[in-house]
């Protein structure tokens, strides 16, 4: 998008990019967290922690930005991680490296949001469009994810090792490519939107994103869905629609 014009470079400062990268180490550690997880873990179990994003948000926007919902507000939300929880009640399958694996992914990413959206909203010498900051979240997140890398592969992390465990290179290659463009152009949707809401309702429609995945998951493995399944997908929308009502309630300063 640089390089064909479609978006303006970014012109960063030392004490930007001293702002920025403890953001990327953030993107980066809560990444590597998030697919050890669901590594060690089933996806619903992944999901059913991460779905305890909310929280998280809260706590920090008090913290850093001095955001405090009020108590009906705060209590809206108590649904929507219940009800995700529930919704991904007869999947689990516990291990505690997967549990706090998600609950630290939670942490860091939540705290990228929290002080992404002090950038996003900065005085003028320090503002940065939303898309600008995430694609320099994002190269410097690569940067610092290439000694991890290297140590963690090492030289193995070649065509003839992979082929010689088994695995289909072109068939790897081409789904690797796959992930990769629908994650970065999630993730890039999400800064997006973070730039026009608060972090916490941007954590609440993460949370409604943890029932589709099940729902997702459900569909595509063809899983007998429970009636817990059901009642846990119900409460997490009404949930959120109760919080937007809440929210939508509030008046303005």
């Amino acid at each position: 998008m640089w390089a064909a014009k479609l978006h303006p470079v970014p012109k960063l400062s030392a004490a930007q990019l001293a702002k920025i990268a403890p953001l990327a180490a953030g993107h980066m550690l809560g990444t590597v967290f998030t697919n050890m997880s669901l590594g060690m873990v089933a996806v619903s179990f992944t999901h059913t922690v991460k779905a305890s994003e909310p929280f998280f948000t809260v706590l920090l926007s008090a913290f850093f930005l001095g955001e405090v919902p009020s108590p009906l507000v705060l209590g809206s939300l108590v649904p929507i991680v219940g009800g995700v929880a529930l919704a991904s009640l007869t999947e689990v399958s516990f291990n505690w490296v997967g549990f706090w694996s998600a609950m630290a992914s939670n942490l860091l990413n939540q705290t990228r949001n929290v002080l992404s959206k002090r950038l996003l909203g900065g005085e003028e010498e320090e503002f940065m469009d939303d898309i600008n900051l995430f694609s320099v979240i994002t190269v410097l997140s690569f940067l610092l994810s290439l000694p991890l890398m290297i140590f963690a592969e090492g030289v193995s992390f070649s065509p003839a090792f992979l082929q010689s465990t088994g695995l289909n290179l072109q068939e790897l290659c081409v789904r690797a490519a796959l992930a990769g463009l629908c994650f970065h152009g999630y993730q890039k949707l999400s800064y997006m939107i973070l730039a026009r809401v608060s972090p916490v309702t941007h954590s609440v429609a993460n949370c409604v994103k943890r029932v589709v995945v099940i729902v997702s998951s459900v569909l595509f493995f063809r899983t007998p869905i429970s009636p817990v399944n059901a009642l846990g997908t119900g409460a997490a929308l009404a949930g959120v629609y109760l919080y937007s009502r809440l929210k939508k309630a509030k008046p303005k300063s």
